[in-house]
């Protein structure tokens, strides 16, 4: 090995480390805080372990309800827009249009805009068809903020599907629909996987969307009730915060070992299509 190689290789290893500690100490800190009852802001051992951090935050005021609401609308509004998602990237993905880069063009600008900039128009059109403060309302409101990405992934997905299945299907007396939910659906599983897991994460840790559209404190979805920790309960009880933080991050880690399990073997399609 010669010197430049060993200096390049030190190079990329101290810069890895760097990475692991800015990652790991945050993390660090939550799961030794959450076990220590005089957690502060230090990263430490914990003099005494405990679990009451956890019995504390584990009631039905502080957890339960919150984490029921965010299962609520983040569930409901990941299956909308994974269904509208796959409706709207069918035809993009089968059917050649001269409109087609413009309006994918269009979806990726979507993406880009920043949630605060049309959160005035659509909390005045929510309070117009009473909306505000309803799940129904907010789970629209996600699936609707998250469908653009969403199309664009699904869409991407789609085109790895060979249409030579469908047209066999089709020959066969299936229509387009079926052949959507019996053909190509099925085969783009690790897709739908990557799109229900993506929005359902960005959806979970959400704070300005249910902030602004619920009102009621029994419909608030964890991710804002997680701020009454800071100060409205007095000073902040950190060791409480690392446990609630971790119950909190439970769902999306559970949702993602299901699906890479479910869908790690990716796309099955060798020997579909034969020559």
């Amino acid at each position: 090995m010669t010197r430049r190689s060993t200096r390049n290789r030190l190079t990329a290893d101290t810069a890895l480390a760097v990475v692991l500690v800015a990652f790991g100490l945050p993390l660090a800190w939550v799961v030794l805080s959450s076990l220590d009852a005089d957690a502060n802001l230090r990263v430490k051992w914990p003099a005494h372990a405990t679990f009451g951090n956890f019995d504390a935050v584990l009631t039905p005021d502080i957890t339960f309800t919150p984490l029921l609401n965010s299962l609520i609308l983040c569930g409901g509004a990941t299956a909308l827009t994974v269904a509208c998602a796959a409706l709207a990237a069918y035809p993009l993905s089968r059917y050649r249009s001269r409109l087609n880069n413009p309006y994918l063009t269009t979806i990726l600008f979507a993406t880009c805009l920043p949630i605060t900039a049309v959160m005035v128009p659509v909390y005045a059109l929510f309070v117009q068809v009473n909306l505000i403060d309803t799940m129904a309302g907010t789970i629209y409101f996600f699936a609707a903020s998250q469908l653009p990405f969403a199309i664009w992934l699904m869409k991407n997905f789609m085109d790895g599907v060979p249409k030579e299945l469908e047209e066999a299907a089709w020959t066969d007396g299936a229509g387009t629909f079926q052949s959507l939910i019996r053909i190509v659906l099925p085969l783009m599983g690790p897709g739908i996987a990557v799109v229900t897991v993506f929005c359902f994460a960005m959806m979970w840790g959400n704070f300005f969307v249910p902030f602004m559209l619920l009102l009621s404190p029994d419909q608030m979805p964890a991710s804002v009730s997680i701020n009454d920790f800071f100060g409205n309960r007095g000073t902040v009880v950190y060791g409480q915060l690392a446990a609630f933080s971790i119950i909190y991050s439970t769902p999306v880690i559970l949702l993602y070992v299901l699906v890479s399990r479910r869908f790690g073997g990716g796309f099955a399609l060798g020997g579909a299509v034969k020559g």
